[in-house]
């Protein structure tokens, strides 16, 4: 039997291709309904959120910080300059994986915990896009190999910037201070907006006290940058205003010469113009090198200093605050000759010692121990300051008391801030029955006002206290406070003149002649500085015991520890006729003002030496 042949069915066919192509194009519309959504929805509805996050990616606001401010000394001697280094930094934002990265970057360099530790606290405040430093002071070589590895480092930057660098590193350390990194407590106070980009700042002295006027203003550049973070182009820039320069009073050949002079011994050197209140050099020994500080001293460089017996960090010149001992007998006895108790012709008998009217205890002066009796029958004021006698200031300080003492010395700036242009200036102690009562809660007792009246007990002053006060001397009365500042860019500074001390001529006059005594008489006390000099000097020795001897007993310096043994001190303004600079020295322990005098005299030597020069034409 023949099968039966079956026959296509075109209709049904034409409807299956049909169904399928509508499907098909019902699905292809979807799909490109979905698109076209989509991109409506990034284009229009999302347009400037994914326009901002393009710009961010290709375009950069980058800080440009100012370069600090150079400082000088009088005569043009850089004392702190800026050195370019290179720093490696991180942009967060462009680092896939930074735990990798900085796994990497320990591999090819040198990074330590330190730097670990510095660059995560930096990077939880930073802003979005902002290059965190992770190390300073990368070397040629660290440069070379993170150049060559480059691009396995996204978002691992190095760039150039100005470190702060001191040249005469000890030297100047505590009169110029020093900048170093700043710190969480710092990032809270300072402008963030004028600090974008700066990692430095001043931490004390002349730097952390002229900050603002050494910082100088942020600048800001827009660049255009590619997706590895390299820059392409500047679109704009506002540059940054550098800080200004400043001028010290300070003089580099009398700076070093104080330093000179002092050599190892432990104690401070502080000289001013009494004229323009300028103050020509401070030394407190020992120092320390500065440049330790800049980018982060080491936890062994920073222990070696912190307990160290000598604190080479504290600024003794400022801070320290001593016994003034007899350099105050000048300035006791223009108060005496002030208020009217006594005549430059006044005498006082003087047998060694001296006990109050009633009393049984005996004061005793110095040259008892040397002589076995005292420096005269009869003592006057000359006699007095050229050869310190303690007898006629005992009396003096009876007759004066203690509350009128205060209040002439307060006007020397004895026991307040001479307001020097520093940082961390103590105020010392001039005491007063006040001043007992509320610091201690007891009464003032009168031996307490007759050992204040040769510059022991509870008086303090600091090393520029006494040179201020010295400065007030040399120029009859007239008060300036002491300023480290000459000029800003060239602009002079002056310091600001302060209420003057009331005297009259005659008065001055026999201040100046007991001072002169006492380098050029036959008996004073400094009278060794007088040899081979060739102008007048007018000074004051002084003794300050660091601890108690008791009534009766001898000091002798050989049986009593190093660290126990007497301060000297000594103070001095020159030329006599027409001053122009006034010093104040402190030896710690140096055993008495013969450690301190010759110190003043290789000073003002190198000054006047320096004065002489300028003047010579050529």
């Amino acid at each position: 039997m023949q099968q039966k042949i079956a026959l296509k069915d075109q209709n049904l066919e034409s409807r299956i291709y049909s169904a399928r192509t509508v499907t098909a194009i019902v699905i292809v519309l979807a799909l490109l309904g979905v698109v076209l959504g989509r991109y409506y929805s990034l284009q229009i509805e999302q347009y400037e959120t994914y326009r901002t996050q393009s710009e961010r990616n290709r375009v950069q606001l980058q800080p440009l910080p100012p370069k600090r401010g150079l400082i000088y000394d009088r005569n043009g001697v850089l004392l702190a300059d800026n050195r370019p280094s290179f720093l490696l930094s991180i942009v967060r934002e462009r680092v896939a994986d930074l735990d990798a990265t900085l796994a990497e970057l320990q591999s090819l360099l040198e990074i330590s915990e330190q730097d670990l530790k510095r660059f995560n606290k930096k990077l939880a405040r930073s802003r979005p896009y902002e290059a965190v430093p992770l190390r300073f002071r990368l070397n040629e070589e660290e440069r070379a190999t993170l150049a060559v590895n480059r691009h396995r480092l996204p978002g691992v930057v190095v760039d150039a910037q100005l470190l702060r660098h001191y040249p005469h590193g000890e030297l100047f350390s505590h009169a110029l201070g020093y900048v170093g990194r700043i710190n969480e407590r710092e990032a809270q106070v300072l402008d963030e907006t004028d600090y974008r980009g700066t990692f430095h700042v001043g931490k004390v002295g002349v730097e952390k006290y002229y900050e603002d006027v050494l910082h100088g203003t942020v600048g800001y550049q827009n660049v255009e940058s590619n997706a590895h973070g390299r820059v392409l182009r500047v679109l704009e820039r506002f540059s940054p205003e550098p800080g200004a320069n400043l001028t010290l009073h300070l003089d580099y050949a009398v700076q070093k010469a104080a330093r000179d002079a002092l050599g190892d011994q432990r104690g401070a050197v502080v000289a001013i113009d009494p004229h323009t209140g300028g103050v020509l050099a401070l030394v407190s020994t020992p120092g320390f090198d500065t440049n330790l500080f800049v980018n982060g001293i080491s936890t062994a460089d920073y222990s070696a200093l912190r307990d160290s017996l000598d604190v080479p960090l504290f600024n003794r010149a400022v801070q320290g605050s001593y016994p003034p001992g007899s350099t105050v007998k000048p300035f006791m006895g223009m108060a005496g000759l002030e208020s009217g108790l006594m005549t430059p012709q006044s005498t006082v008998p003087d047998p060694g010692w001296y006990k109050l009217p009633g009393a049984s205890r005996l004061y005793r002066d110095w040259i008892l121990r040397i002589r076995g009796t005292g420096h005269a029958p009869q003592v006057d004021l000359k006699m007095a300051i050229a050869e310190s006698c303690d007898v006629y200031f005992y009396d003096l300080a009876r007759r004066l008391t203690i509350d009128r003492m205060h209040d002439y010395m307060a006007e020397y700036g004895f026991g307040d801030r001479t307001g020097v242009d520093t940082t961390n200036e103590r105020r010392g102690v001039m005491p007063s029955t006040q001043w007992k009562r509320s610091a201690m809660g007891q009464p003032w007792y009168p031996g307490e006002t007759i050992s204040a009246g040769i510059g022991q007990g509870y008086w303090l002053a600091t090393p520029m206290q006494l040179a201020a006060a010295t400065s007030v001397v040399a120029l009859r009365g007239e008060r300036r406070a002491p300023r480290l500042l000459k000029a800003i860019n060239g602009e002079e500074q002056q310091a600001p003149l302060l209420k003057p001390v009331e005297g009259t001529p005659e008065h001055w006059d026999a201040i100046f002649d007991g001072m002169r005594e006492v380098v050029h008489g036959e008996r004073g006390t400094a009278d060794y500085l007088s040899q081979g000099i060739a102008y007048e000097m007018a000074g004051k020795t002084g003794t300050a015991q660091v601890i108690n001897i008791p009534q009766g007993e001898v000091y002798n310096e050989e049986e009593v520890a190093e660290r126990h043994r007497h301060h000297g001190l000594f103070i001095a303004f020159a030329p006599l006729d027409a001053p122009s600079i006034a010093v104040a020295i402190i030896v710690e322990n140096g055993g008495g003002s013969s450690a301190a005098a010759p110190i003043a005299r290789a000073v003002i030597d190198t000054w006047l030496q320096g004065e002489t020069v300028a003047r010579v034409p050529g």
